[in-house]
């Protein structure tokens, strides 16, 4: 709900008022963007049941206009991007070009992809991982036939899985593992792989319904038929809280602590209210009051951790 007050607008989410401020000057105050989730594409070769992030378009960018945002992020404090879709290894040379430029032109202190691994290619990595800090790999299951009825692959994603973790190694990238905790894998006991893989970090998201993109049979994804309580959730977790690695993220606590930045450079207000205008368009200090990001739940979730692999941590200071 959206209610207006003078030059403010209040969104009432649940027992609080959030105030978004419509039209900020480029000198106001304003969050900085310390991590961005960057999907510049929305397309995939996989179709997850719960995915919340669809293919709704299929547009991307020309390249040097996503340089030219991400040069924005940069100045405006962004220390860590992290580039995501839909799956961003569909575009290899677009991925690997904006990598490189992260590192090697905006001296950034960590770059990462999340990816469902189908298409990632030694050769890639060979040319590329000198520039990447995080390889977050996406495993819902070790059961392949599980990971089947979630949409994730054809019957081969184990094998993949497995081989990207001893490519990451080869290649020096930090090697993640994000896991969907969802009605299909609950009671699951992951504790053995997760022991064999050793991420050095396990992220372990909740499933996660988000209105117009995965809530109903209208939307290209329904994940109602994933939902689980969140006492589910916290038996997962506790069955797995040994792990060392393991990083949980509850509804409450991932619910808007991403910023998200779209296919266009907008950021997403997900289940809150509209995207914002492009960053392109109105910059980045404009854009950042116009979406609602919950920083005391970034902090509390872990959003910031040691990112950077041992032999990037160097000076980063850029100047512009």
């Amino acid at each position: 709900m959206l209610l207006a007050y003078g030059a403010a607008t209040a969104v009432v989410l649940g027992c609080g008022y959030y105030y978004l401020r419509p039209h900020p000057t480029a000198t106001e105050d304003y969050k900085k963007p310390i991590s961005v989730n960057y999907h510049f594409t929305r397309r995939c070769n996989y179709e997850c049941g719960f995915c919340f992030h669809t293919a709704k378009t299929s547009y991307m960018l020309p390249i040097d206009d996503a340089k030219k945002g991400l040069k924005l992020l940069v100045k405006a404090g962004m220390r860590k991007v992290n580039f995501a879709g839909g799956e961003p290894f569909l575009y290899p040379a677009f991925l690997g070009e904006l990598v490189r430029y992260c590192k090697e032109n905006l001296r950034m202190e960590s770059v990462t992809i999340v990816t469902n691994g189908s298409l990632v290619k030694e050769k890639w990595l060979q040319q590329y991982a000198k520039n990447l800090d995080i390889m977050a790999v996406s495993c819902d299951s070790f059961d392949e036939k599980t990971n089947m009825m979630i949409g994730r692959g054809k019957g081969n994603h184990l094998e993949t899985f497995v081989k990207l973790s001893e490519l990451c190694r080869k290649y020096n990238v930090m090697f993640k593992v994000n896991t969907v905790v969802c009605r299909y894998n609950i009671d699951e006991d992951m504790n053995a792989m997760i022991e064999k893989v050793a991420p050095f970090r396990w992220k372990c998201f909740q499933v996660l319904v988000v209105e117009g993109e995965n809530d109903s049979s209208t939307t290209l994804r329904n994940a109602q038929r994933f939902v689980i309580s969140d006492e589910e959730y916290q038996n997962f977790c506790e069955r797995h809280k040994h792990q060392q690695s393991l990083v949980p993220e509850a509804n409450e606590v991932m619910k808007s602590s991403y910023l998200i930045l779209d296919e266009y450079m907008r950021f997403l207000n997900k289940g809150v209210k509209e995207a914002t205008k492009s960053i392109l368009e109105i910059g980045v200090p404009a854009a950042m009051n116009g979406v609602y990001w919950d920083d005391e739940s970034f902090t509390k979730r872990g959003g910031e951790y040691d990112w950077e692999k041992e032999e990037k941590k160097e000076n980063t200071t850029l100047d512009f």
